[in-house]
């Protein structure tokens, strides 16, 4: 499995930026109690501050240790296969798509396996989806 994870660069960043949203966060949240507002706006101030704290010590990780929080992780559908596919979906084929032939007039005419173009013999690469073909 591949991982795309942020740099420190950016953790460093959003550090900065969490630490703002923070500190605005509070300043609203008094000042929405203050003035009397409805349960709701310093109900939504507590929200959004756990979710800023949440965010910032999420942040410190990533900038700080060697083991850092992935945002994306890359798979093979081989490796790890997606568990909403296998739960919410029909069943599901993981190997390599065929070529997809079709025969008319006596004249054969291949589409792309991926997206279902319809392709020239001599193409490598399909002309909508881009992906290499399989031959």
């Amino acid at each position: 499995m591949k991982s795309i994870k942020p740099g420190r660069f950016n953790s460093g960043q959003n550090i900065v930026g969490t630490i703002i949203g923070i500190i605005f966060v509070i300043f609203w949240t008094i000042s929405a109690v203050s003035m009397g507002a409805p349960i709701i706006f310093p109900v939504f101030g507590g929200g959004m501050l756990i979710m800023l704290v949440l965010e910032l010590v999420k942040s410190i990780h990533n900038f700080t240790n060697k083991n850092r929080y992935s945002e994306f992780d890359i798979v093979d559908s081989t490796e790890e296969p997606d568990p909403w596919n296998q739960r919410y979906s029909q069943a599901y084929d993981y190997t390599e798509p065929e070529y997809n032939y079709d025969v008319q007039d006596g004249e054969s005419t291949i589409y792309c396996p991926y997206c279902g173009v319809k392709l020239a013999p001599d193409f490598e690469y399909c002309p909508k989806c881009g992906k290499k073909l399989p031959f």
